[in-house]
């Protein structure tokens, strides 16, 4: 069954986390590990909201490319330029956990930035 209010309350989170991420562009102060989870939910949440808008039951997965995929599989299409943040899914979880080099990370905060918050507009757009 479609849900609105739950497609809405994830757009919200979404929001809020995305408003973290702004905040978060100097990395001598927030690490890409903080900086690369938040942008992974503004994600997460986005598709999520997609999926409860169109009444897809989801799993409760963090892995962007599974979502992208049930998307996918229920006729749901996103423009081709979102495909590439699935490479934020390891930010969900590994990364979180575990240590690694800035060099293995190789966010470019800024483009991670502009990606996410032009996913969010987009999935807004069709909501709202």
């Amino acid at each position: 069954m479609k849900d609105p209010e739950h497609a809405k309350m994830m757009l919200k989170a979404a929001a809020n986390d995305l408003r973290a991420i702004e905040g978060m562009t100097d990395p001598e102060q927030f690490s890409d590990e903080i900086f690369g989870f938040h942008a992974q939910q503004v994600v997460e949440k986005s598709l999520k909201a997609l999926l409860s808008r169109e009444g897809i039951a989801y799993p409760k997965i963090h892995d962007l490319e599974a979502l992208f995929g049930l998307l996918n599989n229920h006729s749901v299409t996103l423009p081709e330029e979102y495909l590439t943040l699935v490479d934020l899914t390891d930010f969900a979880v590994q990364f979180r956990y575990e240590a690694f080099t800035d060099s293995e990370s190789g966010l470019d905060r800024a483009q991670v930035l502009s990606e996410t918050k032009s996913l969010l507009k987009y999935v807004t757009a069709n909501i709202v």
